[in-house]
């Protein structure tokens, strides 16, 4: 009976990783899964060794603090590693932890199987060296970025985007309007400031003004889909009383909030990729702490930021970063896509070329299915090393 250990410290990767195990299964019915895990893996029947709930931090700096308890749960994960010798390893995303969880593994003799690849293509190019060492597989979710780890000497594949023909909405326009009691003759504007605490609070005073603004010029449905990390309680006690009566706070449901949205103010990250695969227009935004921003501006070497205009090779989004990120700039955007028919053909034009190439082509199999072969033909080999 063949051992996995499975570990993701996201919500995405959380995600990811759990089609991954279900396709899995359905290859390997006897196989056991454990690691750390979110609400998705262990749906998926991953025994919990670590919650990755734990290791939920954002930013260069931020992540100091943090350090004492992430390295106890970087122990916890491994010593569970070597007392049940799994055949493979899958890491999802979260480069930091878990390039130093690879590196033990690789030394146990582990085959590790990296999905998500980190973005050494944007820095710490010197990671590279690592991952051809440790990593067995990198699975890559971009369609650029086979290209770059190939050339660097990882055994690299682009699998496809595992959210390309799975985001979609689950109800009509007219039956989400109904269920949250939205006005049906006005224009749907979703607020989704982040899965994480830290940086959904960070971003809640900009959008609060950029809301206000919106709600002032122009009547609107405002909707903000609490994600589960954070939870509809966290916003409530942040918005006020003014607020909550102005935005309509939802438990998940955020890609029903997009689809039917005709505009997404979203911070940027997995959500950004969502609203392509639905056809959002969209403004993006992020804010770290000014010394975080400092020394990203050192180390970070990309033409963009947001992840689709990364696919894209082009602004097909507008990004408002650090301090362009004010409810003024956001406002003034939103709108111009709200009443500028030519500015939102152009976007959905754009978005629709991002979306074809999440899809990837060439792939016969969806991305999770993709990385469930390659892992299953690894399980092979190890088991017949064994016999």
């Amino acid at each position: 009976m063949p051992k996995i250990l499975v570990s993701a410290g996201e919500a995405s990767g959380d995600l990811y990783a759990s089609l991954v195990v279900e396709e899995l299964r359905r290859l390997a019915p006897k196989a056991e899964f454990f690691g750390c895990t979110g609400p998705r893996l262990r749906a998926a029947g991953v025994r919990t060794v670590v919650d990755a709930a734990s290791l939920a931090v954002v930013g260069l700096l931020e992540v100091v603090w943090d350090i004492p308890r992430i390295h106890r749960e970087y122990r916890k994960l491994l010593a569970a590693a070597e007392l049940e010798r799994p055949d493979v390893a899958i890491l999802t995303d979260s480069p930091d932890f878990h390039l130093r969880v690879a590196r033990k593994l690789h030394r146990q003799g582990v085959p590790v199987v990296y999905l998500v690849a980190p973005q050494a293509w944007a820095w710490r190019k010197g990671r590279v060296k690592q991952m051809r060492r440790d990593i067995s597989r990198l699975l890559c979710i971009f369609p650029f970025e086979e290209e770059f780890f190939t050339r660097e000497g990882v055994n690299a594949t682009y699998i496809g985007h595992p959210l390309a023909g799975l985001v979609r909405p689950s109800l009509s326009r007219d039956e989400f309007f109904r269920k949250h009691r939205l006005a049906a003759g006005r224009p749907l504007v979703s607020v989704l400031p982040g899965s994480r605490r830290g940086e959904a609070a960070r971003h809640l005073p900009a959008l609060l003004d950029a809301a206000g603004r919106l709600y002032r010029e122009r009547a609107v449905n405002l909707v903000l889909p609490a994600s589960s990390t954070s939870g509809v309680a966290f916003f409530e006690e942040r918005l006020g009383r003014s607020a909550i009566g102005m935005i309509r706070v939802i438990e998940g449901e955020s890609w029903d909030a997009m689809a039917h949205s005709d505009v997404a103010l979203v911070a940027s990250g997995t959500v950004t990729v969502e609203a392509a695969l639905l056809g959002t227009p969209m403004v993006t935004f992020y804010k770290v702490t000014p010394l975080s921003w400092l020394a990203g501006k050192f180390l970070v070497r990309v033409p963009y930021y947001s992840m689709v205009n990364l696919i894209a090779g082009r602004a097909v989004a507008t990004e408002l970063m650090q301090s362009r990120m004010t409810g003024e700039a956001i406002a003034r955007e939103a709108l111009r896509l709200l009443t500028g028919e030519a500015a939102r053909s152009e976007m959905q034009a754009g978005l629709a070329e991002v979306r074809e190439k999440l899809s990837g082509k060439e792939v016969r199999q969806t991305a999770p299915q993709c990385a469930a072969a390659v892992i299953q033909d690894i399980l092979e080999g190890q088991l017949s090393h064994v016999s």
